[in-house]
């Protein structure tokens, strides 16, 4: 496997499992759990869910030959209270998460020079999926803490649960108890 596979392959995969994650909270979540926010200031996870479906829309349309932030993208919006349901703020996430694994599948030897531009400032490819990824994760980070928060001692953890790292680790490793 040369460098560029090997490399999409890598960020296909850390960009699923933030999907992952983040399908995982919704999964534990009421539509009236979505909408809870800390304070009017904060962001709720449908509004998180909405500016991160309206980023990766706006990045991965036409990324090899468009910039990145696209005229038709209203990114303030993002920001208001959005009154949808659970089932259109999931559709809305994977809507997002389409366009994003369809752009990277057109990602070949060919193409992986091109420079991506966003908001006016050239990346190369790697530096804008990249960038991406990390904002991406970042906002996921975001969305699990928050449903974290909501849950509180119902929350079903995405990873491996306070005081069982010894339990994880032989059964990883295939020791016996």
């Amino acid at each position: 496997m040369d460098f560029i596979d090997s490399y999409l392959k890598s960020v296909t995969f850390e960009f699923s499992r933030y999907k992952g994650y983040g399908d995982a909270t919704f999964a534990q979540l009421t539509e009236n759990e979505l909408h809870w926010r800390p304070s009017e200031q904060d962001n709720s996870i449908a509004i998180i869910i909405t500016h991160l479906a309206g980023n990766m829309l706006s990045r991965w349309s036409d990324f090899l030959t468009e910039d990145g932030e696209k005229s038709w993208r209203n990114r303030d919006k993002e920001f208001e209270v959005p009154s949808k349901s659970k089932t259109a703020l999931i559709a809305v996430w994977e809507q997002g998460w389409e366009c994003l694994f369809s752009a990277l599948e057109v990602v070949n030897p060919t193409n992986f020079g091109t420079l991506i531009t966003i908001r006016g400032e050239e990346h190369t490819l790697p530096q804008a999926i990249n960038r991406q990824l990390a904002h991406y994760a970042s906002h996921v980070g975001q969305i699990i803490f928050i449903g974290k928060m909501i849950k509180g001692p119902h929350w079903q953890s995405l990873s491996i649960p306070k005081g069982q790292s010894g339990i994880f680790n032989k059964k990883m490793f295939g020791e016996n108890s």
